[in-house]
This record gives structure tokens, sequence and C-alpha cells, in this order.
């Protein structure tokens, strides 16, 4: 079993690092061990270095901790902090096996806009790294949801460009489910023919176009636990964090 957490918005304010420091409490202190916690993005509200520094405190965990980055997120920053590398434009792409399960994170963002995008280079990537395991589930992790969620918001400012991604999952049957975040909603659907689970935001829940637009930040946090059993069938719980 791993947990998924999106959207922590950490801004070096006491509110958001609370909220996102209550998920991580909840789950370093789970009675029984996970495998790891997977992070879909947004991790900072600027993408200040001082916002990393946070986040590389509060996400600490006894358990490997995974992460991709959003569009409030910024790639220099983000790898000198949280990975440890030299600063730069490129895409941040990375690769774990985890329980004998790929993890591919995907780096969606455009810089400088809030929609996304997989960039050639990054399906090149993506295509390599499931070729090479054809045998291991994988699951293809990034922040924005590549499909329509019937919510306005977030329907503009989505992933473009699906279908070359479509094409590619289809030439891997290994693929499990697409997971990521962004819409600050827990949501469930399909993507070329495999499930898309979409986490709940950290920092905020955004109500759908039946209630209103607006993010409530009253809403406790909520994170996703997904669990992989042997017949390589993926249940997923929505758990709320109070």
């Amino acid at each position: 079993m791993f947990a998924q957490l999106s959207d922590t918005h950490l801004d070096g304010g006491e509110r958001n690092a609370e909220r996102a420091a209550r998920v991580m409490d909840y789950l370093n202190t789970l009675p029984r061990a996970i495998d790891a916690v997977l992070v879909t993005g947004d991790i900072a509200d600027h993408g200040e270095p001082a916002e990393y520094e946070q986040a590389r405190k509060i996400l600490s965990s006894p358990y490997p901790v995974l992460t991709c980055p959003g569009n409030h997120d910024v790639r220099g920053p983000y790898r000198e902090v949280l990975l440890d590398q030299a600063g730069g434009d490129a895409p941040i792409n990375q690769v774990h096996e985890v329980a004998g399960a790929v993890f591919a994170l995907c780096d969606s963002t455009i810089p400088g806009r809030p929609d996304g995008l997989l960039a050639d280079e990054t399906l090149a990537w993506l295509d390599e790294v499931l070729t090479a395991e054809p045998e291991a589930p994988a699951f293809i992790c990034f922040h924005h949801p590549p499909v329509l969620l019937h919510q306005p918001m977030i329907d503009g400012i989505r992933q473009r460009g699906e279908q070359r991604l479509a094409e590619l999952v289809a030439r891997h049957p290994q693929v499990v489910a697409i997971l990521c975040g962004h819409a600050h909603t827990p949501a469930a659907t399909t993507f070329a023919g495999r499930p898309l689970l979409v986490a709940p935001g950290v920092v905020a829940t955004l109500r759908l176009p039946w209630e209103n637009d607006d993010l409530d930040y009253e809403l406790p946090p909520a994170l996703a636990c997904h669990i992989l059993d042997d017949d390589l069938r993926l249940t997923t719980h929505y758990r709320v964090v109070v």
C-alpha cells in the first residue's frame, strides 16, 4: 500500500504547514507500515527555496517519499533543495522502484503557465522507462489531469496533448493506473483504458459546479491510499485527516 497526497502549497506560513504536517503525522504513525508516500505536485506555493526547505522538513518520513512538480513549483529551487541536484530548466522526470512496482514521475508543467503538457523529451523518457521493465506493474504520476473533470476552472488548466500520452499507454499493458493532483478534489475516471485517480488537495478543497467554484479552506486535508494486490487489482480509499 502507498499513500498519495497533493497540493500542499507550502508558503512559509503556519496554516499550510500545519495541514501538511497533520497528513504526514497521520501517515508516519500508522500502526502498519506502508511502502511509499507519493506527492503529486504544487509542493510549494511560489517556488521559493525557503518553501522547499519547509517542505523537506515536513515531508520527511521513514518511508520513501516520491515527488513530482506542479505548476506552482519552480524547477531550479525544486531540484536544488528537494533533490540535491544542480538547478536547471529541463523537465524533472524521475523513476523509482518500490515494492516491485515502477513509479514513473513525470513533469507535466509548462514554466510560467498554469496548464500542463508532457514535453516530447518527457514522453520519450517515459517510453524508455516502461520499455525497460515490461513485467513490472507501473504507475504513471504527474500533476495535471489529462482529461476533463467537469470542473470549469480545473478543465481550463488541465494537461493538453493527451492523445500522445494515450498512444504511449496503449503500448504498455503493465501500466496499472495514472495518478495526478491539481484538482484539489478527489476524483476517479479512466484514461486510455486505465484508471486515472486524482488526489484531494491538502491546502484546500475545490467545490464542484453544483456547489460553487470556490476553494474551501475550512474542510480538513485529505489523501488517497492505493493498494495493489497480488492479482494486480488496484483499490483506492480516500481518507480525510482531522
